[in-house]
């Protein structure tokens, strides 16, 4: 399997990895799958479900073998969950069994995106835009650490977004020597 058959998505919650993902799977023909959506099947209930009875370690520890299991099939594309680079095996599978996407927003952004999604266990909180600045500032290390791509979500729409997006997949994938990290 080579690196360059699978689409791997990272980044905060509301970030648009399942919407982004779902449009790189049908232009590049590849089966989409989400990891949260994945967990949600596998154990028939909703993540909040899962984060009031196992905690958060409960939860991380399912994230880790779903992704263990999805990023070794080939010609897909995953939506990860928003901590899953929490996991250095998460990390280290992302990393060598595709090509990775940072869908990177503010957390201002996310918070007009999220502000009323119930089913974010993380930002059932009384303050969930401190606790958005709370996780990017710890995360946006590990997406970056982890990244072939970031795509600064915040300004663009998701189309133009999406066709710069193909238009820098299409180099990464000939072996062209753009394969750097790039920011949009």
């Amino acid at each position: 399997m080579s690196k360059r058959d699978n689409f791997f998505l990272v980044g905060l919650m509301g970030a648009g990895k399942t919407t982004v993902g779902r449009l790189l799977a049908k232009h590049y023909g590849c089966a989409f799958h989400d990891s949260d959506h994945e967990i949600e099947t596998r154990t028939g209930v909703k993540i909040p479900v899962i984060f009031e009875i196992e905690g958060e370690a409960g939860f991380r520890k399912r994230e880790e073998n779903a992704i263990a299991e999805l990023s070794a099939l080939s010609g897909i594309v995953l939506a990860t969950g928003g901590g899953a680079v929490l996991s250095a095996a998460n990390r280290e599978n992302l990393r060598k069994n595709g090509l990775v996407i940072y869908l990177r927003g503010s957390p201002e952004h996310l918070y007009e995106r999220t502000r009323h999604d119930r089913n974010r266990p993380l930002l059932q909180t009384e303050n969930p835009l401190a606790k958005l600045r709370e996780l990017y500032k710890l995360r946006d290390p590990l997406y970056r650490e982890v990244a072939d791509i970031v795509v600064d979500t915040g300004r663009q729409n998701v189309a133009n977004m999406t066709r710069a997006l193909f238009g820098k997949l299409d180099l990464l994938r000939s072996g062209l020597p753009q394969a750097d990290q790039a920011d949009y």
